[in-house]
């Protein structure tokens, strides 16, 4: 592994934090987050067309930039940085790379370069809260979590040339405002029973879409119900879903990994500086040594989770899986810095109108959907045998 950044990365970072930095400040992010869409149209509009951003790790023959998961990390560590309203998360990292794993020739000339010129919003849809189960983060993802014959889940059944969807999922990032829902549903009864994916446009009849209020404002969500729903199947039936669902976590890990460590230094970056201007006792309250020790303790925390972050960007890239580990240790690192944050802001850091609490909010929100991180650790160390009996011939 090469620790240093290309030219092109180093480009693609500097770039894309002078963008943000010009265009989603604290009040920007207020106000989108307000909106219906719960993102910035406008913003999502410049990230697309002055930085090829939703693009980035499709290749050049679908319209996108031809670069991997590696780039994608690293510029959701600026996305991160400021908690950039947009629906890359849901678009970029769930639905497309399973539109180009799975997706018909047809399929993919119709869909990819519509995401890659940002026209095209997606999403993955996945019955109940198993968001984290369906993509492997804490645990094996062949169980029943689509539905398993039973009633719940999302079910699929032919109807004539065509497939009809009955179900709920209840926590589907950007699932109000996507154009295109991929929904996870499980088809065949006992007899084949298999979880294969679905397309369905955001004007199918049957189509429910409720927003929810979410812990984090900025990671809008909703509730998606399918009453009999017309859907396209993703692929064909023979398509291993569950494996490219379990590829897809790892690399969706990575990237958020990547996007945590962002907003963990962001959250650390704005506590310094307050503690360097804040006065008590007349001397600013950073000189205090008690002060000190707990931000070098953030400041480490912080490091280490890039350190990490970095690697399993790599890895995804070249076929390693390190997502998991990675995205516990910066979910970890982002709620230190963002709780050390708020106690250290004060008074101030408590108030609705100070950012301080998005950051922590963010992480905690970050833990309900994908972790928590003992989880993530667990689920890693089951999948490396790492405390598997052994039996030693005497």
């Amino acid at each position: 592994m090469d620790a240093g950044f290309t030219a092109e990365q180093d480009e693609i970072r500097r770039t894309l934090r002078e963008l943000l930095r010009a265009r989603c400040g604290p009040a920007e992010l207020r106000a989108a987050v307000d909106t219906p869409t719960g993102h910035d149209p406008a913003l999502w509009t410049a990230l697309a067309e002055q930085l090829g951003l939703p693009g980035l790790a499709l290749p050049e023959t679908y319209g996108g930039v031809g670069c991997s998961v590696t780039e994608l990390a690293l510029a959701c560590e600026e996305t991160g940085r400021f908690l950039a309203p947009s629906p890359l998360l849901a678009t970029t990292t769930l639905a497309a790379p399973l539109l180009l794993a799975l997706g018909t020739d047809a399929q993919r000339a119709e869909l990819l370069p519509r995401i890659a010129s940002g026209t095209l919003t997606a999403t993955l849809a996945v019955p109940g809260t198993h968001l984290a189960t369906a993509l492997a983060l804490t645990g094996d993802n062949a169980g029943d979590w689509a539905g398993g014959g039973r009633a719940g889940g999302v079910q699929a059944r032919r109807a004539g040339d065509g497939w009809r969807l009955y179900g709920q999922a209840d926590q589907v990032l950007d699932g109000h405002s996507a154009r295109l829902l991929l929904v996870a549903a499980h088809a065949g009864g006992f007899a084949r029973s298999r979880t294969l994916l679905f397309l369905v446009r955001e004007d199918a009849a049957g189509l429910v879409r409720t927003r929810q209020t979410a812990l984090d404002a900025t990671r809008p969500q909703a509730r998606v119900q399918l009453r009999d729903t017309h859907a396209e199947l993703l692929g064909g039936e023979e398509a291993d879903v569950l494996t490219a669902l379990a590829v897809l976590g790892d690399s969706a890990a990575a990237v958020l990994a990547g996007e945590a460590v962002g907003a963990a230094d962001r959250a650390l970056g704005l506590t310094v500086a307050y503690v360097r201007q804040r006065e008590q006792f007349g001397r600013p309250i950073g000189s205090f040594q008690a002060v000190k020790h707990r931000l070098a303790d953030v400041y480490v925390q912080v490091q280490a989770a890039r350190s990490a972050a970095y690697y399993a960007a790599w890895a995804a890239a070249h076929g390693e899986r390190a997502g998991g580990l990675a995205l516990a240790q910066a979910l970890e690192a982002l709620r230190s810095a963002s709780a050390e944050g708020i106690q250290l802001h004060g008074g101030i850091g408590f108030t609705w109108e100070h950012e301080a609490h998005l950051y922590f909010k963010r992480a905690c929100g970050d833990e309900l959907l994908f972790g928590p991180a003992h989880r993530l650790r667990a689920h890693a160390a089951d999948a490396a045998h790492l405390f598997a009996s052994v039996e030693v011939a005497v």
